[in-house]
């Protein structure tokens, strides 16, 4: 499912707002060609509000257009004002403007952080992205008490066929059981058709481990299920609840980057947006405090999905250093640690130089096969 577009490959770079920017360019620097050894190149797009406004968002739709043709992009957070007659959110526009189906984030240790309920992991989130509760048409009828509030929501077979091929390529990519589901013994029609598509990739990935569960009992398990690797598809609003509480499980949201992904049609992944799940922490905003790691894990994520053996092991390198780090107590202070965002980013890319450099050296000498698997993932790297 990666992309093989050939070197130098375009990155389509989304800048943001408040802290968000200064954590894109945290994360730029790890992805600087002299230290990850990939011929890359950097597309910048100004999405910060004022640009937003002054664009009509004009930027936004720019932006995606290039994602479609580069096929690879790296956002950071925005600002969505509140005012609905405002321009929106960039992340709307950016979904459907790639045609994005997927959504990926997935929950893993942190070295020195206390996961709840003894969660091993990792637990990689498949979310669909599109369709279902959001979006969907929504009215009242009637008066006083006896008003009523209706939604009419709405899947395609189609969006349910990318989420579960999805999935079971995932699971497969970083040895995973697909766990879960959709409640389809009580929606047999609507979340039936989801149930449908999960049970017809299973057929079409027989090495795939699969334990269907109802979405009440898939939470209800995961305290008992989680010491294993564990890959949950999603319905829409399903995912954005779950994909919350897993991260915060493994005790942090800057341990995950999140991921959209776009497929053609015969259900190769086509782009990949990639950006830290959080917001823009106006708080932190120039102190020079705010951890980095979500970012620079999005920028590792995307050279996972290049087809390439040196983004492949420029992919593996920055997630393991990045790890490494913390476990080292080099680490930012919400993971317990002294060191300034500037200071955690130097440490990771003198950690990526040196491992690049030392497995260079082992593969030009013989000493060792060079590490890393092909399609290092987000989760296998860590694991």
């Amino acid at each position: 499912m990666g992309l093989r577009a050939e070197a130098p490959w375009t990155i389509v770079v989304m800048e943001g707002d408040q802290t968000g920017q200064e954590l894109l360019e945290e994360a730029l620097r790890v992805l600087d060609p002299g230290v990850i050894r990939v011929p890359l190149r950097f597309l910048r797009f100004d999405l910060s509000l004022e640009n937003r406004r002054r664009t009509r968002n004009g930027v936004v739709i720019e932006a995606a257009e290039a994602m479609k043709e580069a096929g690879l992009g790296l956002k950071a957070a925005t600002i969505t004002p509140e005012d609905p007659t405002d321009v929106g959110s960039p992340n709307a526009i950016l979904r459907e403007r790639i045609d994005g189906k997927v959504i990926l984030r997935v929950g893993r240790r942190i070295p020195g952080v206390r996961p709840i309920g003894g969660v091993v992991g990792p637990v990689a989130i498949v979310r669909m992205a599109v369709e279902d509760a959001y979006n969907a048409r929504e009215w009242r009828e009637g008066e006083g008490a006896e008003e009523a509030a209706y939604r009419l929501d709405r899947i395609t077979r189609r969006t349910c066929r990318a989420v579960a091929e999805f999935a079971f390529w995932y699971a497969r990519r970083i040895g995973a059981k697909v766990f879960g589901g959709p409640k389809w013994t009580v929606s047999r029609v609507y979340e039936g058709m989801f149930k449908e598509e999960l049970d017809a990739a299973a057929r079409r990935y027989p090495d795939v481990r699969y334990e269907p569960q109802l979405i009440d009992a898939t939470l209800a398990l995961l305290f008992t299920r989680a010491a294993e690797p564990l890959v949950i598809p999603c319905l829409n609003r399903d995912g954005d609840l779950l994909s919350d509480l897993i991260l915060q499980m493994f005790g942090s949201i800057a341990g995950s980057e999140s991921l959209l992904l776009s497929f053609d049609e015969d259900l190769r992944v086509k782009v990949v947006m990639a950006e830290a799940p959080h917001g823009t922490a106006p708080a932190l905003y120039r102190k020079n405090i705010a951890n980095p790691m979500a970012m620079i894990l999005a920028g590792a994520a995307l050279l996972s999905f290049i087809e390439a053996e040196a983004a492949q092991q420029a992919s593996r390198a920055i997630y393991e250093a990045v790890f490494e780090s913390v476990y080292d107590g080099i680490a930012t202070a919400d993971l317990g640690g002294s060191a300034t965002t500037t200071e955690f980013t130097d440490e990771v890319i003198r950690r990526v130089s040196r491992k690049l450099e030392v497995w260079e050296a082992l593969r030009l000498t013989g000493g060792a096969a060079r590490p890393g698997p092909a399609g290092v993932s987000a989760s296998s790297a860590t694991r």
